[in-house]
């Protein structure tokens, strides 16, 4: 039997991660933040109205089950022009967008259209802006300035939205609601994974949820949000936006990345996230292991491995 997943978050960790579990089952539905404001979908939020269709087409693009080139084409970025920065993708979504009700009616539409049999569900069809409100008291708003602080200096303290009380979207109440499996992350843990803790009723449906929990944490602390974090530390964070326990189970990459890897991340501020598994395993049930690829330079998750940690942990 084909085991429901309900994968939570946004940006690319998450639309990696379901390379993988669609090899596993086909009852995925990928739940996504509506925070985003920079670049292509930045620019189409704010010109059209629309809500961010960028992380969507992500995951509609990974999850797609025709021809491959289909991934390629949806992703293909625009160098010039009228188009420069968009993705082509993202405009065939706007389209849609605009001859559709809601938000949510689009992406399915759009999910039809490439040939998409997996559920990908905006969390939310309100407007959300996110903002962080800093240790020291400073308030940044909008998603993509909260990583793009230069004084990084003091740290986030919480992050919250405006509407506070935007609602979510049936389907993915639903999907939490029957899942067998729930995974947050991967992803920006602030900005793509926590906004949509921050829906009304979702962490109270998550925690209500009979399915196995998981938390995939980030291989490498991200600058401007998870700087000098511990696996512990992402934990903690997640639980002060949701609540104490939210996760039964925390996946940690414990291999030593490559040391020509971690200088060049180190020039950008990121170094490897401490896997202080000893003081996560008093808390939660930990998998760890060698889990991450080197991609053209950049570190990201090894969906093959990842995603048949998953199953192992749902089964």
């Amino acid at each position: 039997m084909d085991l429901k997943i309900a994968a939570i978050g946004g940006g690319t960790g998450l639309s990696t991660m379901l390379k993988g579990l669609k090899l596993h089952t086909n009852k995925i539905t990928a739940i996504v933040s509506v925070a985003d404001d920079g670049g292509s979908s930045g620019i189409l939020r704010s010109d059209m109205g629309m809500l961010p269709p960028g992380d969507i087409r992500n995951c509609v693009a990974a999850l797609t089950d025709v021809e491959p080139m289909y991934e390629e084409l949806l992703n293909y970025r625009f160098a010039d022009g009228v188009f420069n920065g968009h993705t082509l993708g993202n405009i065939f979504l706007a389209a849609i967008n605009d001859m559709s009700e809601n938000f949510d009616e689009a992406v399915k539409k759009f999910c039809r259209l490439v040939g998409v049999s997996a559920n990908v569900v905006p969390v939310s069809n309100d407007s959300i802006v996110l903002s962080a409100l800093l240790e020291n008291g400073m308030i940044v708003n909008g998603e993509s300035n909260i990583g793009k602080r230069t004084n990084t200096e003091y740290g986030i303290k919480k992050v919250f939205i405006d509407p506070e009380d935007a609602k979510p979207v049936k389907s993915a109440v639903r999907a939490i609601s029957d899942a067998d499996i729930i995974v947050l992350g991967p992803g920006s843990l602030y900005t793509s994974v926590i906004p949509n803790l921050l829906v009304s009723g979702i962490t109270d449906i998550i925690r209500e949820s009979r399915a196995k929990k998981i938390y995939v944490c980030n291989i490498m602390t991200q600058p401007g949000e998870t700087d000098g974090y511990s696996a512990s530390q992402h934990l903690d964070a997640l639980e002060r936006h949701s609540a104490s326990g939210i996760v039964d189970y925390m996946i940690v990459n414990d291999a030593p990345i490559p040391e020509s890897v971690k200088e060049t991340y180190a020039l950008q501020g990121a170094v490897p996230v401490a896997p202080d598994i000893e003081k996560l395993e008093r808390r939660v049930n930990v998998l760890h292991g060698n889990l991450f690829l080197v991609k053209d330079g950049q570190v990201r998750h090894n969906f093959s491995r990842l995603s048949r940690a998953i199953m192992k942990l749902g089964r």
